[in-house]
């Protein structure tokens, strides 16, 4: 049976992640909490709004209300990256080399590894912004569709065109297909040409009964695993169309309770569901088989992370009801 180590936190819970072995909680206020050898705490942007990991070099990286971006390493130590003052920064994203990607109202900001900036201005709010897995380019997803900006130069974006608020994007790990989660209860995808990195085809994920706020990948690709819906709904991806003419897995379906996060082991394919009275189970995609990692508890799930050896998964809720979950024990 798993075991569950709990951590009770103020307020809302924005993201949890694992640098190395120590799990982390970045709270909505701007604490930067870590379970290292006892429980210890960074301050960092006043008012956080959004927190990811930087896999290049297993960092956070935030942004906040206080516009500014910091890097937060494994001991806790925060590193201003940049600051816009008087602006939220309120969308991260971190790509390969230590290159980071933030944005406030219609401006999108790529910070080089050297410290140098470079602007990519949109016609509408930026939403969300995700780095391609292979070459330094950037997917950003705003009102109508997603802008796609190569880093290096200054051309003109190729712009994948959809009707409606696209409020984040995400790319498969082998970079064929981008997906974003809308402001209307649906995904939307596009398959890119590979040689002219140009849409081909669009793809519809539709019916959930609420916003998809929570999307993830599996370890190499082939399931797309969302929230939204009273089950992880998990999109197939392995063929060259992907989910066109598919029909998803429903995994950890329950009546009436939603599903608010999912996380995708990093080897298995297994997906971790968070509900929103709590819960957490992991279900297999192969044969649906479920196992309850965590009983109901304070608040919706709004983040959880797998460590790196998917040995232990790291949960957080709205209402700072944390804790880690131990699957080896």
């Amino acid at each position: 049976m798993p075991t569950v180590a709990p951590l009770d936190l103020d307020g809302h819970v924005v993201a949890t992640y694992f640098l190395g072995d120590v799990p982390f909680f970045a709270t909505a206020i701007g604490a930067i909490h870590r379970l290292d050898h006892g429980h210890k705490v960074t301050e960092a942007n006043d008012g956080l709004l959004a927190c990811v990991r930087d896999e290049a070099n297993d960092t956070l990286v935030t942004g906040g209300e206080d516009g500014k971006v910091f890097r937060i390493a494994a001991d806790g130590t925060a590193t201003l990256l940049s600051e816009v003052p008087r602006k939220w920064i309120s969308v991260v994203a971190a790509g390969p080399q230590g290159i980071v990607a933030f944005a406030e109202g219609r401006t999108t900001r790529v910070r080089l590894a050297d410290g140098t900036l470079k602007e990519f201005p949109e016609q509408r709010t930026v939403e969300g912004i995700a780095f391609a897995p292979k070459g330094l380019r950037i997917a950003v997803a705003r009102y109508n569709g997603v802008s796609m900006h190569w880093v290096a130069t200054a051309g003109q974006p190729v712009d994948l065109e959809w009707k409606g608020a696209h409020t984040g994007v995400t790319f498969s790990p082998d970079g064929r297909f981008v997906v974003t989660s809308m402001q209307e209860n649906a995904l939307h995808g596009w398959k890119l040409d590979s040689k002219a990195g140009a849409e081909t085809r669009h793809m519809r994920m539709t019916g959930y009964p609420a916003k998809v706020k929570s999307l993830s990948w599996s370890a190499k690709g082939k399931w797309l695993a969302s929230s939204g819906a009273p089950a992880a709904i998990v999109w197939p991806f392995a063929s060259k169309d992907g989910p066109m003419g598919k029909a998803p897995l429903e995994l950890g379906t329950r009546a009436d309770v939603m599903v608010t996060s999912v996380a995708c082991h990093p080897a298995e394919e297994v997906v971790a569901i968070g509900y929103s009275d709590g819960m957490v189970l992991a279900a297999r995609f192969a044969d649906s088989r479920e196992v309850l990692l965590r009983r109901p508890g304070k608040g919706a799930i709004s983040s959880m992370a797998w460590s790196g050896n998917g040995r232990q998964l790291a949960f957080a809720s709205e209402a700072g009801d944390c804790g880690v979950v131990d699957i080896s024990a």
